[in-house]
């Protein structure tokens, strides 16, 4: 997935360039997440995916779709994603601009992840702690995933803080394998 997002992001920062230069965070925002959800629909996932459909097709069916979601440089961006074979990469466009929109603004998004559901005084003191770290605002989303055994891992941005019970058993094994 990461090869996924290095090939987004360049798209991602041009896009949140022109949209800051233009004033337009918001509706760029607005534009790109429609675009995501439209190539994440099955159907027209099928169809940008499908080797038999012409580019021009392809174009012709996006822009009809969107037409009134997008001003002349979204329009630009999806003919410019068809040329490069790109447009499969929207969904992930759109998570890299606002990333870099959540900056912009002096917040940052993070995911915690925990074993089992936390209280939401232990979420307040790790929001708190992650915002004294980063010294931004945090927006955090909980999930829960059972495999970590207990601990918490916590994605932010780039960083990732493993404090999981399975990351520290992976070190030991590592370690007495050493």
């Amino acid at each position: 997935m990461a090869e996924i997002s290095t090939i987004a992001r360049p798209y991602a920062v041009a896009a949140f360039n022109l949209a800051k230069e233009k004033k337009a965070l918001k509706e760029w925002s607005e534009m790109l997440d429609f675009l995501a959800q439209v190539a994440k629909d099955e159907h027209m996932f099928a169809f940008i995916n499908d080797s038999k459909v012409s580019d021009e097709d392809r174009e012709k069916a996006l822009l009809k779709i969107a037409a009134k979601k997008l001003n002349q440089y979204g329009e630009n961006l999806i003919k410019l994603l068809i040329e490069y074979k790109r447009i499969n990469m929207l969904p992930e466009i759109s998570q890299a601009f606002e990333v870099l929109k959540a900056t912009d603004e002096g917040t940052l998004e993070a995911e915690i992840v925990v074993a089992s559901k936390p209280s939401d005084k232990e979420v307040d003191t790790l929001v708190k702690s992650l915002e004294k770290k980063f010294n931004k605002k945090i927006d955090a989303r909980v999930t829960i995933d059972e495999a970590i055994l207990g601990g918490t891992k916590v994605i932010v941005g780039d960083t990732v803080i493993d404090a999981s019970i399975r990351e520290q058993l992976q070190n030991l094994a590592y370690a007495l394998k050493a």
